[in-house]
């Protein structure tokens, strides 16, 4: 619909740059909560105090969306977090494919917040010969050589890998070849991937450093 979203030059929708969807993750878990406090309506000022964004930035990114504000009201709540889980992807389900079954995944598969943002984790893998065949969280753990048949049967997109750094490339590898789309990784190693295969990557051991830093310099950006 014309005037629905703002276009470049060429009349295409411009791309959304990786920070700019950062920040309506976070608008998204701040709206979610003044939603939770029975509020309708929100401003680009609450917002950008709630999450230490400006007025002004807030009001940038919430302008990709589309023509969401009203004069006078504000964001209507419920409008905005459709208008943000569409454009993030998050009006559909994700059926995720998990790799390396330690301590770290059995956290990840007990955490209800994927589910709640429409993340399945639908099939587990493992190297580990004891592990094969057993079940956690209602999952079976399969074989790694079984990748190709499992998540084609359960239709997986996106790859979580949570095993050692010397496994990492080779696992992803595997993922990409069975159809994976996407890699979440929580090695501490870089991966290269295929273009058109997403990569987002965790390493704690960094944040941490970062954390580190910024205590050292006394809280400085």
């Amino acid at each position: 619909m014309k005037g629905d979203s703002p276009r470049d030059g060429t009349g295409a929708e411009p791309r959304l740059s990786r920070a700019s969807a950062g920040r309506l993750s976070l608008y998204l878990r701040g709206l979610e909560g003044f939603r939770r406090e029975g509020l309708l309506k929100v401003s680009s000022s609450q917002l950008g105090s709630a999450l230490g964004v400006t007025d002004a930035q807030v009001r940038k990114d919430l302008a990709s969306l589309g023509h969401l504000g009203h004069p006078g009201i504000g964001y209507l709540i419920p409008e905005l977090i459709a208008a943000i889980r569409r454009t993030l992807g998050l009006d559909r389900d994700w059926a995720v494919a998990l790799v390396g079954v330690g301590n770290l995944a059995r956290a990840l598969l007990r955490y209800r917040g994927f589910g709640q943002q429409g993340f399945r984790i639908v099939a587990l893998f493992d190297t580990d010969a004891a592990k094969i065949g057993q079940r956690l969280e209602g999952l079976e753990i399969h074989a790694t050589d079984q990748m190709p048949a499992v998540i084609a049967a359960t239709r997986a997109e996106l790859g979580l890998l949570t095993v050692p750094s010397e496994a990492a490339q080779p696992v992803a590898d595997a993922l990409v070849a069975a159809g994976i789309r996407g890699v979440l990784n929580f090695a501490p190693v870089v991966l290269r991937l295929p273009a058109g295969v997403s990569l987002v990557s965790v390493d704690l051991a960094i944040q941490m450093e970062q954390l580190a830093f910024l205590v050292q310099m006394g809280g400085a950006d």
